[in-house]
């Protein structure tokens, strides 16, 4: 009984390289974690769940190897664009910055994780597959 293959989203093309993947995930965590913070005072579940899509559309739209930097760019993006949003609201007092800056990391710790494991296992799934196998390499 054979598996069936596993079909990939249909891309015309062989799909995003590196740079587009961190451009197009930092991108949108930009725009959509600014917005929210903007407007709710706070990260939330839009940010959260902004992380989670761009995640998961980095690793089904990039090229093949482009899955660690689909699994790296999101909590490295959002951490900067908080830090960023978080100086330019509160101003350069250390105190205020490290409580809200930890605060939003809080409040989306969960969606980063989930999409984190999601990635690295993609990752490090692709990097199985990729490899010759034990029992070919042997008989």
């Amino acid at each position: 009984m054979s598996t069936p293959p596993i079909r990939k989203a249909i891309v015309n093309g062989p799909g995003l390289k590196k740079q587009g993947v961190v451009f197009l995930q930092s991108f949108f965590i930009f725009i959509f974690v600014s917005l929210e913070i903007w407007i709710r005072s706070g990260a939330g579940i839009a940010s959260g769940l902004v992380i989670a899509l761009v995640t998961y559309g980095g690793v089904n739209y990039g090229r093949t190897g482009t899955r660690y930097v689909a699994a790296v760019t999101p909590p490295l993006a959002y951490g900067a664009t908080v830090l960023l949003i978080t100086i330019l609201n509160d101003g350069l007092s250390p105190a205020r910055v490290g409580i809200d800056f930890i605060g939003s990391l809080a409040s989306v710790a969960p969606y980063l994780l989930v999409s984190a494991l999601y990635a690295w296992f993609m990752f490090l799934n692709e990097k199985a597959k990729s490899r010759p196998s034990k029992r070919a390499v042997s008989a």
